[in-house]
């Protein structure tokens, strides 16, 4: 049996479609077992088995690893990471768990200038210490947080700090068919990926792709770091530790220039999808409200 936790994230339930789709044994867990899992709505969706898990509720999680033999770990980044997800790893060791894949980040030292990363270290290392074989994937910037600059872009700008600094970013369902690859192929299983798309691209680049696509003049406007962090915590509300975190793997594409690898090809048996291609798949994300979609321009 295969746990699935974090099955309402955007890779965990790619994850879990790939499996089912294998017909693999699988188990989601989620902390709103109630509400139905996405894409499971379907008359035609396979079974699934949901249990309620919190990583803060130790008891949940001995429930909902009960009979499983492998885990995939995935959680939202956080100040109580390192600690929930040690946890979980704990309780899946001492449940019997003996295969762990977990999600983790690129630049994971213990001195990485991300304080996000060196988070990740700690539990790689911690994971590494308990026993369980484990396979971890350290894929970059995901391509569904892209659909999070739609507010500026309708508006006809992009901001960030990475200056012509190249950045990979990676769709999630390509991350969620490696970590298939890794729970149900022996060969896979143990190693560490790092993962991204085929292609690095500015921010500037993106801009000049999503005029095409939209029809609408978009432009890339560079910031400080410190204007970019108080724009983070002033126009999109987020908490402090986040604002902080996007700007530091920002800077990190600018001090440690970004190439895309050949690992997910390598494993999959066929090239990674596309920056174009989710655009195009999400082109209506970044019209203005109101827009007329006259499909991409040419």
């Amino acid at each position: 049996m295969i746990v699935v936790m974090g099955a309402t994230g955007a890779t965990g339930n790619a994850l879990l479609h790939r499996l089912l789709a294998l017909g693999a044994p699988v188990r989601a867990l989620t902390r709103t077992p109630h509400r139905p899992l996405p894409g499971m709505t379907g008359a035609h969706q396979p079974p699934v088995e949901v249990r309620y898990a919190d990583a803060a509720d130790p008891r949940s999680l001995r429930t909902a690893f009960e009979g499983a033999d492998q885990l995939f770990l995935a959680m939202a980044n956080g100040p109580a990471q390192v600690e929930l997800e040690t946890r979980v790893i704990d309780t899946a060791t001492r449940a019997g768990i003996g295969h762990i894949v977990k999600i983790s980040a690129p630049a994971t030292e213990p001195d990485s200038p991300v304080a996000v990363s060196r988070g990740h270290h700690a539990v790689e290392e911690h994971l590494r210490a308990s026993g369980p074989t484990h396979t971890i994937l350290r894929p970059y910037a995901f391509m569904q947080n892209l659909l999070r600059l739609a507010p500026t872009v309708a508006r006809g700008v992009i901001l960030g700090t990475t200056g012509d600094a190249p950045c990979n970013h990676i769709d999630c369902r390509d991350i969620g068919d490696v970590a298939a690859a890794a729970l149900t192929r022996p060969d896979i299983a143990g190693g560490t990926y790092v993962l991204t798309g085929p292609e690095a691209v500015t921010y500037s680049e993106l801009a000049a792709r999503l005029t095409v696509l939209t029809g609408n003049h978009i432009h890339y406007v560079n910031l400080t770091r410190d204007e970019m962090r108080e724009d983070l915590i002033r126009r999109a509300h987020m908490p402090t530790w986040l604002a902080d975190h996007v700007t530091e793997i920002q800077q990190l594409a600018v001090t440690r220039p970004e190439t895309p690898t050949g690992t997910v090809a390598e494993i999959l048996g066929r090239p990674p999808r596309t920056l174009d291609a989710f655009l195009r798949e999400h082109r209506a994300h970044f019209r203005p409200h109101g827009a007329e979609d006259r499909g991409t321009a040419q």
